[in-house]
């Protein structure tokens, strides 16, 4: 069988994993990059490059070498330019060189959000030493949050909530930037409700929306996701409207096809817009469970140009984490009998576990996944908990 495209999917970790398999399952090519061999979507690939995405001349050489139909972004650590220059050879960066340029740095996007677009943003200063993080904390107030402009999973992060705090939250966010650029962004705290993940899907056929995704965060880091979250009418339409409004403008050539994760703060009926992936979100792995096609497979439809049907839910559904406390390369994983054993009638269970080679402490290593035929999101969020619970690393090197 010819494949219908060839996938050079630059980053493979557990998001990019899933991705790759929903790719193979219509038949596409997958040639999976990372600076490290063996990262979680090698394992299924049908192809690896092992190389620091910041290097500018061996991703060219990749993509020389490989001559994809898509160039599909993981992660935001990736040397944009050198991607914008084959954007304008013709190659098909996802969504668009211009959309991984903007939201690998968390500056660009929200200039996008607020500046041009206008939607409603917390109160934020950008500062690229010391000294102007303390100008931009006197400007914002406290508490704030300092967060470098290009990291992940709440590397760097932190709340500041007084002026004495200042200097340890710069060290602390020097130490967990991304790439080559020095720079934080210091937001005021906002007094929200609650927050939640809109998946977003700009396709051929128009802009679809996943059933809101609630989430629980630690160190910047998820914990637990659920679907759907309880949302009010007018607060869901509004963030729906400035999802469409925000991933239009990056995708506004007429390609710019794909999932976005778009994640907002919600208070009431207020939405106010936080961040922006476009890329499958870590916050999303419960639609594993809670949807008929989870959002990797709308993500490897929409890149394609396939149609993307109406969106079903399977019931009230939740995630939480795996996750490492040390650094080891010698440990096994136990207990997944135990935390599958949790099931029963009306109540799914399911584990997934990422094959990372080495772990790292806070490194998500597996997720757990709990769906109710009938109950409440509550209710599930506690049996996916227990789950995770049931699940043991265990370190051989002691």
């Amino acid at each position: 069988m010819t494949p219908t495209a060839r996938i050079l999917l630059l980053g493979s970790g557990e998001l990019g994993k899933e991705f790759a398999i929903s790719c193979q399952r219509l038949g596409c090519h997958v040639i999976a990059c990372d600076s490290y061999d063996n990262a979680p979507a090698m394992q299924v690939a049908d192809e690896r490059e092992i190389f620091p995405m910041l290097d500018g001349a061996a991703l060219g050489a990749v993509i020389e070498r490989h001559a994809p139909d898509f160039i599909v972004p993981e992660i935001e650590a990736i040397r944009t330019e050198v991607l914008a220059e084959y954007e304008a050879k013709g190659f098909r960066v996802v969504p668009s060189a211009r959309a991984a340029q903007m939201t690998m740095n968390r500056d660009a996007i929200r200039d996008l959000a607020s500046e041009e677009l206008g939607l409603k943003t917390s109160t934020y200063r950008y500062a690229e030493s010391r000294e102007e993080l303390h100008a931009a904390a006197q400007a914002v107030g406290m508490p704030l949050v300092v967060k470098p402009v290009m990291s992940s999973s709440g590397k760097g992060q932190s709340t500041v909530r007084d002026m004495g705090e200042v200097d340890a939250a710069w060290d602390y966010a020097a130490e967990g930037m991304r790439g080559d650029r020095q720079r934080v962004i210091a937001e005021a705290f906002v007094d929200f409700d609650y927050e939640i993940t809109l998946l977003t899907v700009r396709a051929k056929d128009g802009v679809h929306f996943c059933p809101p995704i609630g989430h629980r965060q630690e160190r910047g880091d998820y914990r637990e996701s659920w679907q759907p979250a309880a949302m009010s009418e007018k607060a869901l339409a509004a963030a729906q409207d400035m999802a469409a409004k925000v991933v239009e403008a990056l995708g506004g050539d007429g390609r710019g096809w794909g999932i976005f994760g778009v994640e907002f703060f919600v208070k009431g009926d207020t939405v106010i817009f936080s961040e922006l992936s476009p890329r499958p979100h870590d916050t999303g792995m419960v639609t594993l469970v809670s949807q008929d096609l989870n959002e990797f497979d709308l993500h490897a439809r929409a890149i394609l140009g396939l149609p993307v049907p109406p969106i079903a839910t399977k019931g009230a559904s939740a995630s939480a984490v795996i996750l490492a406390d040390r650094e080891a390369e010698d440990f096994a994983i136990e207990g997944v009998e135990d935390a599958l054993g949790k099931g029963g009638d009306g109540c799914h269970i399911d584990v997934r576990l990422f094959g990372k080679p080495v772990t790292r402490p806070w490194r998500r290593m597996g997720v757990a996944l709990a769906r109710l035929d009938d109950g409440t999101v509550e209710e599930a969020c506690a049996v996916a908990v227990e789950a995770a619970a049931h699940i043991n690393i265990v370190y051989r090197e002691e």
